[in-house]
């Protein structure tokens, strides 16, 4: 590895001028271990140029292509400081009310994206309303929305189904995706299922 020269001041700020300088590079945790001088924190610090400062430093956990430990800046452009001042006990209580799963294409956290099986399903908070047609960041007008979806979901409203064409949907699957449906609900509403199937 070439010997990486690193801008004075602290941790932090190395690495964001290395990341900004490098942008569209993978880079590894020896590398940015060494532009931190070898700071045991400089882990904690790349976590907070993403959740301070709203720089969209992917991992293995968004793209399939990436091996732990390596990092990529594909932009230098920030989420905007709205999306990073809610709360994390907010931005908890939205996820496990959407049961941790994308709004708009329903996509589960964690699992391989079903539009581009490469990448990892990323959920972020989306707004219903956005901010610029004066939507708030009240939980109510706030939904689970994955990275894929965010990215071409700017100012864009989707409606939920309704009930019937929700049910419309369900019973024009096959038998096997129908009894998927019906294990997801089993697991997601655990004590409302059992009270349900007591006799």
């Amino acid at each position: 590895m070439e010997k990486v020269k690193s801008p004075k001041g602290g941790a932090k700020r190395k690495l964001r001028a290395h990341f900004l300088a490098n942008i569209g590079r993978v880079m590894d945790s020896d590398e940015l271990r060494a532009v931190a001088d070898n700071q045991s924190e400089w882990a904690r610090r790349v976590r907070e140029l993403r959740t301070e400062e709203g720089y969209l430093i992917l991992t293995h956990n968004d793209r399939s292509d990436l091996k732990p430990g390596q990092y990529l800046l594909e932009t230098p452009k920030p989420q905007p400081a709205f999306a990073r001042a809610i709360s994390k006990e907010t931005r908890a209580f939205v996820l496990d009310r959407n049961g941790f799963t994308c709004q708009m294409c329903g996509a589960v956290a964690g699992e391989p994206h079903p539009y581009e099986p490469s990448r990892k399903t990323r959920l972020h908070l989306g707004h219903v309303i956005d901010k610029s047609m004066g939507g708030t960041d009240d939980p109510s007008n706030l939904r689970a929305i994955c990275s894929v979806c965010n990215e071409g979901a700017s100012n864009a409203t989707l409606t939920r189904p309704d009930l019937q064409k929700l049910l419309i949907q369900i019973r024009r699957a096959t038998s096997q995706d129908q009894l998927e449906v019906l294990q997801w609900l089993l697991k997601k509403f655990p004590k409302q299922s059992a009270d349900f199937l007591k006799p």
